[in-house]
């Protein structure tokens, strides 16, 4: 399961059926769970001062495509998944079946809920807080220093069911609360309400999330997204979802 080009220090501890891949790194401090793989050319546990200590714990069935980097002192729920060249600093702690797409960056001291999805090329700041089923879609970025370059970090806060289009900002200390929908391109000064959606640089509000409807000819509205989408969820979420909202109001073929 150990590539023969692997370099696995012996302090590493490895679950039962880890696969790690040609030219990859496995430090001492790190805790890989069952059936965890590592991809190629990876440095999984980088020794840094800043996690005092603390290992790298990944959960069972985590999946780290090529050429990614981890540092010690993060610890990571199961189904991790990633991109390709992705960067996770130290500090990070996460629920399960977090996505991370190719060429990501999460910059530690970081708190991320269960079921998170970012997309590629995503940036997420120190001291970033970011709850349950949260969406960050290609591009956005998370900032944390109000008067750059300064000491002074203030970590961006997104609720549960959040959802940021490609290519958005929001600025240092802003918190988007549940279920809030931020457009495309936009750039985040204010807090925002539940379920609303705000566009623009800077962003203003739109209205609620409610009023817009789904592309497909049918009129429903769109929002909340898990009245109509629940691709790669667990069985259980989504009938806990089709209980929220009334029996047959989510289209999915895991129920058919």
């Amino acid at each position: 399961m150990i590539h023969p080009t692997a370099l696995v220090a012996s302090g590493a501890r490895l679950g039962r059926d880890v696969r790690i891949g040609p030219f990859s790194i496995v430090h001492a401090n790190v805790e890989l769970g069952d059936r965890c793989e590592i991809g190629s050319h990876c440095e999984i546990g980088h020794p840094t001062a800043r996690a005092e200590g603390r290992p790298l714990v990944l959960g069972p069935g985590a999946l780290i495509r090529s050429h990614s980097v981890f540092y010690e002192g993060s610890t990571f729920g199961p189904g991790l998944v990633t991109g390709h060249q992705v960067t996770v600093r130290e500090g990070t702690i996460a629920g399960e079946r977090l996505q991370i797409g190719t060429l990501g960056d999460v910059q530690g001291t970081c708190r991320i809920g269960n079921h998170v999805r970012f997309h590629s090329n995503v940036q997420v700041n120190h001291r970033t807080t970011i709850g349950d089923f949260v969406w960050l879609f290609p591009h956005v970025v998370l900032a944390n220093d109000p008067h750059p370059p300064s000491e002074l970090l203030q970590g961006v806060t997104l609720e549960d069911f959040v959802a940021v289009a490609a290519m958005s900002l929001v600025l240092p200390g802003i918190t988007v609360k549940r279920g809030a929908l931020v457009g495309a391109h936009s750039t985040v000064t204010r807090d925002v309400e539940p379920d609303t959606v705000v566009v623009g640089s800077p962003a203003r509000v739109l209205g609620p999330t409610q009023a817009i409807r789904l592309r497909d000819g049918s009129g429903r509205p769109a929002y909340p997204w898990r009245r109509h989408f629940s691709r790669g969820y667990p069985d259980d979420l989504v009938r806990a979802w089709l209980d929220e909202f009334g029996a047959g109001r989510i289209d999915d073929p895991l129920l058919d």
